[in-house]
């Protein structure tokens, strides 16, 4: 792989994650319930669960998703019931901004798990992943190093930009000072993770 197909899939791999999606809104949703260190337990969470989808990928399995609409839209419909499920966990939530208090109510493993979640019942993002790397992998180079370093920079790209998540969403906890602020944010992240999960069910297979 050259400089310059790296360097295209960098831009690439970097819009992506820019785009606000599932992962963004747990991201930002868990900075501000949860601070900094929540947040972090669930970027990981996150990361696991692309990890695994990119690992799918190298092995074969990506085509499995894209090819048979069985397997995809169970992982689909899934994946949209576990954030519609979320979203009504997230407008229910009280108004209250005790981090303290609420870190110990959900602990950093639960909020890790939720997250692997999140990714893992996304099929979109394999089904994505799976048509998106065999673009930049040269057939003549060997394959498996290719999708190591294809895979290995989606992850760190993703990382890098969870993170700018996470700030700006603990940056913003900082200013709720009532528990009216706070309740209406749980509403908005709720509507929000709720609008995601419709989506997702009306997602249809890439062709």
């Amino acid at each position: 792989m050259t400089t310059e197909w790296w360097l295209t899939y960098l831009l690439t791999t970097t819009i992506l994650s820019l785009s606000p999606g599932s992962g963004a809104i747990n991201t930002m949703s868990t900075g501000i319930s949860h601070g900094y260190r929540g947040a972090a337990a669930s970027i990981s969470g996150l990361q696991l669960g692309l990890a695994i989808h990119i690992l799918l990928v190298g092995i074969g399995l990506g085509a499995l998703f894209s090819q048979s609409l069985l397997a995809f839209e169970v992982l689909k419909w899934a994946g949209a019931a576990y954030l519609v499920w979320l979203g009504i966990q997230q407008w229910r939530s009280a108004g209250a901004i005790d981090l303290d208090a609420v870190s110990r109510a959900m602990p950093r493993r639960r909020l890790f798990k939720r997250a692997v979640l999140v990714n893992l019942t996304n099929p979109k993002s394999i089904v994505f992943l799976a048509a998106l790397f065999p673009q930049f992998i040269l057939p003549h180079q060997p394959q498996a190093m290719q999708y190591l370093v294809l895979g290995a920079t989606t992850i760190v790209v993703d990382i890098i930009v969870m993170i700018g998540y996470a700030t700006l969403a603990t940056r913003i906890a900082g200013w709720i000072k009532g528990p009216k602020q706070m309740k209406r944010l749980n509403r908005i992240f709720g509507g929000l993770f709720m609008a995601v999960g419709a989506l997702l069910a009306s997602a249809r297979r890439i062709a």
